[in-house]
């Protein structure tokens, strides 16, 4: 409830101080992947070759504009897809999904005509990850609650904005399967940082973009 109540307060006086301000809907894709995926047994150990797939995000966002510059935090729902492809000759491949919240907080300018770029950082929550179709655990991640970045370039017009990103983490953030996790020496284990391009078209509820 406190932080929900500070989060209220913040708005207030950013809306208060700004010259426009509203909120909006935006929604798209994203193409990436997060890190290495280890397996370790008695017997051997194999590391897998990701490859980047399609995801999606949709959630709101609100912006407010001072003087030209304009702070805009959004609230989103993030599924990240990953393959992998096991090195060893003949294997088949693995998907893994990773559905987090994010909560970038960016900043940016207007550069010329419609054509704007920003920045920030981007509080991300893990909900939930598994393996696609394959009925194997994970324990909860050593880190739920990381963060990374965020930047790009977008171009508005009107009440409709589209905009491309780069994602990226700062830090590791290792999730293990139960196995890993109860006997170290077997197990699934995968590195959940990040790093995907975000193509988002966005619409304003009140206001412009």
């Amino acid at each position: 409830m406190k932080k929900i109540i500070v989060a209220v307060l913040l708005l207030s006086g950013m809306t208060a101080f700004s010259q426009s301000a509203g909120f909006g809907i935006k929604g798209g894709l994203n193409y990436g992947s997060v890190g290495d995926l280890e397996f370790t047994s008695e017997f051997a150990e194999s590391t897998f070759d990701k490859e980047n797939k399609s995801g999606f995000h949709a959630g709101i966002y609100y912006k407010a504009v001072f003087a030209g510059i304009f702070v805009q935090p959004e609230l989103l729902y993030t599924k990240i897809n990953t393959e992998y492809q096991s090195n060893i000759s003949g294997s088949n491949s693995i998907d893994y999904e990773l559905s987090k919240i994010d909560i970038p907080v960016l900043v940016g300018f207007n550069v010329i005509g419609p054509l704007n770029v920003k920045a920030g950082p981007s509080f991300q929550y893990i909900i939930d990850d598994e393996f696609d179709g394959i009925d194997i655990d994970f324990e909860d991640p050593e880190n739920s609650f990381t963060v990374g970045y965020q930047l790009g370039a977008g171009l508005s017009f009107g009440k409709l904005g589209i905009d491309v990103r780069y994602e990226g983490a700062f830090t590791d953030n290792t999730i293990v399967t139960e196995a890993q996790a109860e006997n170290n020496s077997v197990g699934f284990k995968v590195d959940a940082r990040p790093s995907q391009w975000i193509l988002s078209l966005s619409y304003s509820l009140d206001g412009g973009n």
